[in-house]
């Protein structure tokens, strides 16, 4: 391509405000998908934060929304995980971009679901339906869960075995991390479960915590409010139902302002986006 052919092209390309590039994508299913942009040098946040994100809509205007950033607070670059909704307003489009691509990041990290949250204790639990494990996949790599925690818990429920991957193969690479597999250990125990496709696990997470079937299963004590942490990060009737569960076990809700023993991220959307 010659000079004058990109800058021709470099005109007649939209100007996104807060652009980062796109340098990965990688499609799980049908349904799923992920990908990782360059993060901005002033960029800081907390893992488990979340920042808004887009493209610019038909009308020329951004349309944002909210994404958790799956990738830990040390990371060069910035991750997400999406849900693909064929007639979204956003993830129509978004599903569709390219290494090279860009995209519209806000640099303003905010949410609820950060460690300063909650009270101290002995064992944390991530509680995720679908891409709600997003924020879990940057707090499973951030040093600061293993040096507070003496278990971690991630409990992740999908319709499908195949949308489990994503979950599962950040896991499984956890014991081989350079930065923190001797951190992680045995502290990290695994509990994916599905609800329609037949599986090793299933059922959902509110069930397999009012049954005692995952205290059995992984060999632990029932939830202690002495102990016991919680993050929850699903839709909202998932939250709605997992907040009644936890607080029957005498958890209650913290925040930021004040921290307490379990937190619930109400930022996202359905799944219309």
């Amino acid at each position: 391509m010659t000079e004058a052919l990109m800058m021709d092209v470099a005109r007649t390309k939209p100007h996104l405000p807060d652009a980062q590039t796109v340098t990965k994508v990688t499609h799980w299913t049908d349904r799923l998908f992920s990908f990782r942009v360059t993060r901005p040098a002033s960029l800081r946040f907390r893992s488990g934060e979340f920042v808004m994100i887009g493209l610019l809509g038909d009308n020329g205007k951004p349309l944002l929304r909210a994404y958790s950033i799956a990738s830990p607070s040390w990371d060069e670059e910035l991750e997400f995980y999406s849900i693909k909704v064929p007639d979204g307003p956003l993830t129509s489009k978004l599903q569709h971009i390219q290494p090279g691509d860009e995209i519209i990041l806000r640099p303003k990290p905010v949410g609820t679901l950060v460690h300063d949250a909650l009270l101290p204790g002995s064992r944390i639990w991530f509680l995720a339906t679908g891409t709600g494990i997003a924020p879990f996949a940057s707090l499973m790599r951030d040093p600061e869960t293993y040096d507070k925690y003496d278990q971690v818990i991630m409990m992740h429920t999908c319709r499908e075995v195949a949308e489990l991957e994503y979950g599962r193969q950040l896991v499984e690479s956890l014991k081989d991390d350079p930065l923190i597999g001797e951190m992680v250990g045995d502290k990290l125990l695994y509990y994916p479960t599905t609800t329609r496709e037949a599986s090793p696990r299933m059922g959902r997470i509110t069930e397999n915590l009012t049954s005692g079937k995952v205290f059995a299963d992984l060999g632990l004590a029932p939830m202690d409010p002495e102990e016991d942490r919680a993050m929850v990060c699903g839709s909202l009737a998932f939250n709605h139902d997992v907040k009644a569960v936890l607080e029957k076990f005498g958890l209650r809700e913290g925040a930021n302002s004040e921290p307490l023993e379990y937190v619930v991220e109400k930022a996202f959307v359905g799944d219309g986006i």
